[in-house]
Parts: C-alpha cells; sequence; structure tokens
C-alpha cells in the first residue's frame, strides 16, 4: 500500500540572535519616525525550519515516507545535505538559483521581546514547482507557502485525486473567504490552532459544524488544553501530553501534523491519531528549535503506551 505522503510548504532557515538587554532602554517612544539603532547580539544560532521540512523531519522520524515538494534559493546546499541525511527525498525540492531561500531573522532581547525580518525569497516560486512530478501519492498536505503556490497545488491535488489536509497557518489571511471556502470544498482534512480556526469561520461565515460536514475531519489544536477533531457527526476530545520542559513552541503545530499525516496513512482511528499527534507536539516542545527533537519509532511508541496505556 502506497504510504507516501507528499508536503507541500515552506522551506526556511531561521537566524536567531539574542540580545542582552532591553528594547526599550534603547527605542525611544517619541523617536520612533527616525530609528538608526544596533543591538550587540553575542550569541546567534541558526536553525532549519519552514513547515514542510518541519513536517517531514517528524514523520520521516516516525518511520513515514515525505516527499517535500518545496521550493529554495542559490543557498540550499547546507539544507539539502541534512535532508538527505535523514532520509527524506529532495527529488522534488525545487532550486532557484537567482533566489534565496526563505529566511527569517529573530533578534530577542531579556525579556523575550522580538524583532524580526522575514525575506520570503524563493518560496514565492512554489507555484512553479507541479505536484504531479512527485508522483502518486496515500495523502497530501498543503501548509503555509507561497500564496500561488498554495492555490495551484490545491487545484492540482483535486484534479489527481489525491487527498490533503489544507493547514493554512500564518498565510491564511492572505485569503479571501471565496478562496478559503474553496480550499475546504477540495481539501479532505483541515488542520487549524484556536486563533486560526476562529479567523477562518470570520473570513468564510462557516461555523464548526458547516466546516466538518464538508470533510472527513476537521482538527482543531488548542494548546495545553488538548485538541479536537469533529468527523462524521463527532467531536472527539485528544489530552494534552505532558511536557518534559517547556522550552520552544515553534514547530510544534508541524509536529502535531505529521503524527496525523502518519495515522492516516496507516488508517488508524482518530482517535489514536490524535493522540500520536498531540504525543508529538510534547516531544517538540521540549527542545530548542523545530528539528532538534530526536528519537526512534520505538522510542516514540513506548512514550505513546506510557501515555495512553496501549500501543499503537
Amino acid at each position: 500500500m502506497n504510504q507516501t505522503t507528499l508536503i507541500c510548504g515552506s522551506l526556511a532557515i531561521d537566524t536567531i540572535m539574542q540580545f542582552g538587554g532591553r528594547f526599550g532602554d534603547t527605542l525611544l517612544a517619541d523617536q520612533l519616525h527616525k530609528v538608526n539603532v544596533s543591538f550587540l547580539v553575542p550569541t546567534m544560532r541558526t536553525e532549519f525550519g519552514g513547515c514542510s521540512g518541519n513536517i517531514a523531519y517528524t514523520l520521516k522520524m516516525l518511520g513515514g515516507d515525505p516527499r517535500i515538494v518545496g521550493v529554495m534559493g542559490q543557498d540550499s546546499g547546507p539544507y539539502l545535505e541534512r535532508l538527505r541525511q535523514f532520509g527524506i527525498a529532495t527529488d522534488n525540492i525545487l532550486i532557484k538559483q537567482d533566489a534565496y531561500t526563505a529566511q527569517c531573522f529573530v533578534t530577542a532581547d531579556a525579556d523575550n521581546n522580538q524583532i524580526n525580518a522575514f525575506h520570503p525569497g524563493a518560496m514565492s516560486f512554489a507555484h512553479e514547482n507541479p505536484v504531479a512530478k512527485a508522483g502518486p501519492a496515500r495523502v497530501a498536505i498543503i501548509s503555509p507557502d507561497g500564496h500561488e503556490g498554495m492555490l495551484k497545488h490545491a487545484a492540482d491535488l483535486a484534479a489527481l485525486g489525491i487527498p490533503f489536509m489544507f493547514d493554512p497557518g500564518q498565510q491564511l489571511p492572505m485569503f479571501s473567504g471565496e478562496q478559503l471556502i474553496d480550499f475546504i470544498d477540495k481539501a479532505t482534512y483541515v488542520s487549524c490552532n484556536d486563533y486560526e480556526i476562529e479567523l477562518l469561520m470570520d473570513r468564510t461565515g462557516l461555523t464548526l459544524p458547516d466546516m466538518a460536514s464538508r470533510l472527513e475531519a476537521l482538527i482543531v489544536t488548542r494548546g495545553d488544553k488538548g485538541s479536537e477533531i469533529y468527523t462524521k457527526g463527532q467531536r472527539i476530545e485528544i489530552p494534552a501530553v505532558q511536557a518534559e520542559a517547556v522550552l520552544d513552541p515553534t514547530g510544534c503545530g508541524d509536529a502535531y501534523r505529521a503524527g496525523l499525516l502518519f495515522g492516516i496513512t496507516r488508517d488508524w482511528s482518530w482517535e489514536t491519531t490524535g493522540r500520536l499527534a498531540s504525543l508529538l507536539g510534547a516531544i517538540k516542545i521540549a527542545r530548542k528549535g523545530a528539528q532538534n527533537h530526536l528519537m526512534t519509532a520505538a522510542e516514540i511508541a513506548d512514550r505513546f503506551e506510557a501515555a495512553f496505556g496501549y500501543r499503537y
């Protein structure tokens, strides 16, 4: 049985810098119209990220078969090598030599306030990378990516008859209500966090039951309050899993979605699929960075049994 998962979404590099002081001590409220400041950042780290990279990383760790459909730029070498080291297929990553890979530059101060700059770069060309070239798949996901690319991938996946999960994430505000309804009608599953689902309802005019009735499953995550899966007229509550530590929420949603996709490719019940997703979010949050949690599939299964009292 084909268990390949096509993962459409961004590939990005995050550069995270730490300023030892407080922005408020340097930025003068009455002089913000002519800012010219420099922050000394003694520590800096680079993290590999982007939604498709993050989802593929955790899905591969589970023993899944992820195939990324994304775009990178002229600086793609180290990230591509990392993906290959983890055994993640890179054949369907388009390289734009006249662009840079999407990058986020984050400067945080002592109070954890942040000043961010995001350069979409190669991500903006996602529409030039057709999903049909990636071959047959059991399921796909459209995660945050270039605006045109998300629209095209949805149309192409629907035409190919490949069921897909729509995960709009931070790109949700970029779409009109009509476009979002079209995504929902083409998708088999929709996954949002608690803020995104409120925005989705506001933009589309659809209620939760309205949306769920158009889908095989609607998944709503609510952080430490767990998550909910609406399917076939039922509402399934998924409990949150206690994390060993709460260090960095970056990428937790992507780890959760990897669990959903893994369960879908195995035809598991939504109760077990959602619980695995919840566990993966807890595993990820205990590590800094979106791709630094590392466990074997057997270790994850053991953690699942410890949390829920049975093995999947």
